[in-house]
């Protein structure tokens, strides 16, 4: 078969749909060298479905670069091509506009931390990230309204206030990189720290009129994130949910499976602009995702409180949490029993000590355990070493226990600064080589006065406000300097925690992001009283 009857015939494989190959043929007719990414990124098609197209082409290489020679382009019609990139783009016509803007966003986007393989990061391109700031102008009412984006990877918080001054943003993510480096942005956004499998932090809960994410591609991500973005809406009759997904055009049932997961959720589908979203990678669904506009029922209430009874932690495609991997071996059962813990956090086999009270991760972060156990041991599964410090923090017993899945100084890569983080409440250590992988955390007694103790009550009431805490603590005797000085005034308390940490006022220590808690740790000193 010759060159030109192989092309004939995968146009005519693809049909209705073969207006992405033509594309792609205008493109490389065009006299410009293209590498297969960009073709990708540009067409929104599959990598597979672009190499085939490659494959059959008589093609000019500069390095990974191709194009089809000029004595060769007479040979495709590709003069009816009709640009097909702009029916997923209604504010396509604003980004000319908003150039300093643009370019300030690929420059934040190019400095952000490292996208973490595990958490299925793709970073968007920064003109998405534009574009999803103008929509959400273009469509909804912003001035006074609240968005809260559901994980932030792609620094969607950043471009709406850089565009919408006047409305109020959150983000809550599970990497405390990235909340970091929202914050350093000093714009303005609110950051709580939150893994999605563990719940919303408290202060986001029924906080929101609109919600966006860009979550994991599974049917099990993709219900996950659309759950929790609308448990963050106040307005349960006018809010609206924004998810991002994309498919392989070859994989439409992978695709029909994610569209289900948010039926179950009983959501209406008010709108889905194709190829809206566009990214630096992810080439196998064609670098390119499609945008929904999804608005609650009075039916989706129900249906998210059934889904998240059902919660599974496998809802990535890659790494330790990828739905496909294998189960997680249990944690040692010889090295608990030993142990002899008050309280079982986690998830444990069914007849481990069955007399032992047992809790959910989720439960111990959402309150206090209503007993004040001695020796709590919990099973830390792979990928949710993030939640590590905040379970510490969490259990307010006098000996915990981390059971984790692979030996502790690869799971908790950091942990000289964990240690020095939580040195005020615990003393960590690596536990005795018969208890196999685990962490021991031993509380310490709290200090007599001064700033450290100031510290020590704020990170012993981890379920409370930190605002709260803080203000109650600096009214206590030697709160200021010796024990037997005089605290500050309510008053003066709630003045020099307002001006101290305005981010503390509503939010308890287990959402905040790390960099907080470790301002805390070295910066919190108690002014005299004026």
């Amino acid at each position: 078969m010759s060159g030109h009857e192989a092309i004939d015939e995968l146009l005519a494989e693809a049909g209705v749909d073969g207006l992405r190959l033509r594309g792609a043929l205008a493109l490389l007719s065009g006299g410009r060298w293209w590498t297969l990414g960009d073709l990708v990124r540009e067409t929104a098609t599959s990598r597979r479905t672009i190499e085939s197209l490659l494959r059959v082409l008589p093609l000019e290489h500069s390095g990974d670069r191709v194009r089809i020679p000029s004595d060769q382009v007479n040979r495709y019609n590709v003069s009816i091509v009709t640009d097909i990139s702009g029916l997923g783009n209604p504010v396509a016509g604003m980004v000319a506009e908003h150039s300093a803007t643009l370019e300030r966003l690929e420059t934040l986007i190019a400095g952000a931390p490292r996208g973490r393989h595990a958490l299925d990061h793709v970073s968007a391109t920064a003109e998405t990230v534009l574009r999803r700031a103008l929509l959400l102008g273009r469509r909804f009412w912003l001035p006074g309204a609240r968005l809260l984006c559901v994980g932030d990877h792609d620094l969607t918080s950043l471009a709406v206030r850089m565009i919408h001054p006047e409305a109020e943003v959150a983000v809550a993510d599970v990497d405390d990189r990235i909340l970091e480096y929202i914050d350093a942005q000093d714009l303005g956004v609110r950051t709580r720290w939150t893994d999605l499998r563990l719940g919303l932090p408290p202060s986001l809960r029924g906080w929101a009129d609109l919600a966006i994410t860009d979550p994991p591609y599974t049917p099990e991500g993709i219900g996950l994130f659309a759950a929790r973005a609308a448990e963050g809406l106040r307005d349960r009759d006018r809010g609206r949910i924004l998810v991002a997904y994309g498919a392989s055009e070859r994989t439409p049932m992978l695709a029909l499976k994610v569209q289900k997961a948010l039926f179950d959720l009983n959501l209406l589908n008010e709108a889905i602009f194709p190829h809206f979203n566009r990214y630096h990678g992810a080439e196998a669904i064609g670098s390119a995702a499609d945008l929904y506009v999804l608005r609650p029922t009075t039916k989706t209430w129900p249906a998210i409180a059934a889904r998240l009874d059902r919660l599974a932690t496998a809802i990535y495609t890659q790494g330790p949490q990828a739905v496909e991997s294998a189960p997680a071996a249990p944690p040692d059962e010889a090295a608990v029993t030993a142990f002899g813990p008050d309280l079982l956090a986690g998830d444990w086999p069914r007849g481990l000590l069955p007399q032992v009270p047992r809790t959910r991760l989720a439960t111990l972060l959402a309150k206090p355990y209503a007993a004040d156990p001695e020796r709590v041991a919990i099973a830390l599964p792979a990928g949710l070493e993030a939640a590590l410090p905040r379970l510490l923090l969490a259990t307010r017993a006098r000996h915990v226990r981390v059971l984790t899945a692979g030996p502790v100084a690869d799971t908790v890569a950091d942990l000289p600064e964990l240690a020095d983080l939580l040195a005020p409440v615990y003393r960590l250590t690596a536990a005795p080589p018969e208890a196999g992988h685990a962490l021991d955390a031993v509380r310490l007694s709290p200090p007599d006065g001064g700033p450290d103790r100031v510290v020590r009550r704020i990170m012993d009431s981890a379920h409370g406000k930190v605002a709260n805490t803080w203000r109650e603590a600096l009214t206590e005797p030697g709160a200021t300097g010796s024990a037997g000085a005089a605290g500050l005034t309510k008053r003066q308390a709630r003045a020099a925690v307002e001006e101290a940490a305005p981010w503390a006022l509503d939010a308890t220590l287990l959402e905040l992001p790390l960099h907080r808690l470790a301002w805390m740790r070295a910066r919190i000193d108690a002014p005299s009283p004026a």
